[in-house]
């Protein structure tokens, strides 16, 4: 990161997590220092980039990673899967939700089934789940 976030960038993430946290049903990492980091990252993407683009992947064009709205937090994997690959929305022992995740994900090989705490919330784009796994499959390796 080159310069440090401005607070008003650094609230209004803090906020953001603080409330997607209630409306999904998960919780911060337990380890601060993991949330700070995530926000820090997420507030200088807000400054720099004008929206706060998952800081926890490699873009090689971040621009067009905004057009396309897929890494922009809560990200399309949170909404879809309730899968956090940042650590920030998580249960409360600080492991990534993976019920939802198809078995051949690298979050699901990586961190095993990890169940969802509270299946009745989170996951707004579900219904993209079937899609997404069409998708997934038919990228080039």
């Amino acid at each position: 990161m080159s310069a440090k976030p401005s607070e008003e960038s650094m609230q209004r993430i803090r906020n953001f997590v603080e409330k997607y946290c209630a409306k999904s049903g998960t919780s911060t990492h337990p380890d601060p220092s993991i949330t700070e980091a995530v926000v820090l990252g997420l507030a200088n993407h807000r400054d720099t980039l004008g929206k706060p683009l998952c800081p926890c992947r490699f873009y090689p064009n971040k621009q067009e990673e905004i057009k396309n709205r897929t890494w922009i937090c809560a990200c399309d994997d949170m909404q879809i899967y309730k899968y956090c690959h940042c650590l920030l929305f998580v249960t409360p022992e600080g492991l990534p939700i993976t019920e939802y995740l198809p078995e051949d994900h690298e979050g699901r090989i990586t961190y095993g089934l990890v169940k969802d705490p509270t299946p009745e919330q989170g996951r707004p784009l579900r219904n993209q789940a079937e899609t997404r796994e069409i998708e997934r499959k038919e990228r080039p390796s």
